[in-house]
């Protein structure tokens, strides 16, 4: 049996502006809309849904992404041209920084709502041996 991720909704103030933060970030497209949803597809097939809920309802979430070091180095640059506040860690002690986990780099930062949105190129525990 296969199981997959197909989307996830991510609760955004205002779904359009939450969807282009990420998307000029990490180098994405918006892929679509429909209804309350503005969509990002992912390269894995994963579709994030932005919706826009009231702000009393939405609730802080982890979103990580797996990078390749390129893309990593771009999005970081426009974290640090753009002065968004970012960390080496998911508790927030290390500002301004990234880290330097299982031999790759990991970072996080806050979308508009306060998503905790990290980025990595290894995943944690490293690559499987072959």
């Amino acid at each position: 049996m296969s199981v997959d991720l197909n989307h996830t909704i991510v609760h955004a103030r205002d779904n359009r502006e939450s969807a282009r933060v990420f998307t000029e970030i990490v180098g994405l497209d918006i892929t679509g809309e429909w209804g309350p949803f503005v969509a990002v597809a992912l390269g894995n097939g994963v579709t994030l849904d932005f919706a826009t809920v009231p702000e009393d309802r939405i609730t802080p979430q982890h979103y990580a992404f797996l990078v390749s070091e390129k893309e990593f180095d771009a999005a970081y640059a426009r974290i640090t041209e753009r002065g968004i506040e970012h960390y080496a860690d998911p508790h927030q002690k290390h500002p301004g920084t990234i880290n330097h986990n299982d031999g790759g780099k990991g970072v996080y930062f806050m979308d508009p709502v306060g998503h905790a949105m990290e980025l990595l190129t290894v995943p944690y525990g490293g690559w499987p041996s072959a």
